[in-house]
């Protein structure tokens, strides 16, 4: 029984991030060489340092305007990726790299105000976010984001039976 869906950026969208060079916030698109991991927040796959050129810009995840509306940096590949498919598993390169991937999940209810706060630590991401969905009815969806620089990663939504 499927319980949760990763939801990454859309290529619809990072294509329109591609083409204007200027962010939802009217700030222009950065484009460098990969320094760190990412990940791609359209593939869910990290960097390869050094290799891959990225694009960093301003974003927010939210649909409604409020104090939890918390828009910020993310990075996504240069070159035209596939969006991450494998959506009823958290991304492995991710959950397999816990050092450079710290997490933390975050609870949103159907108004989008924020209701709970988990950090993933040694868990199996997996399994809380099951955990979570079983035991907290008023979350609506989860947001994963690193659990250091606070940047979004990707929405995780419930899946209704």
């Amino acid at each position: 029984m499927k319980t949760f869906k990763i939801v990454p950026l859309s290529r619809a969208y990072a294509q329109k991030i591609k083409s204007n060079m200027v962010d939802d916030f009217n700030n222009p698109v950065v484009e460098q060489l990969a320094t760190g991991l990412g990940p791609c927040r359209v593939s869910l796959k990290p960097f390869e340092k050094g290799v891959d050129n990225r694009l960093l810009f301003k974003h927010s995840p939210f649909d409604i305007e409020n104090a939890y509306n918390q828009p910020g940096p993310v990075f996504i590949n240069k070159a035209d990726v596939e969006e991450y498919s494998d959506v009823h598993r958290f991304p492995p390169e991710i959950k397999a790299n816990r050092k450079s991937f710290p997490l933390t999940l975050i609870g949103y209810n159907t108004k989008q105000m924020m209701v709970l706060t988990e950090n993933v630590g040694d868990k199996d991401v997996d399994e809380l976010i099951i955990k979570i969905f079983n035991k907290n009815p008023d979350v609506n969806y989860l947001h994963a984001r690193n659990a250091q620089a606070c940047c979004f990663i990707c929405k995780i939504e419930r899946i209704l039976q």
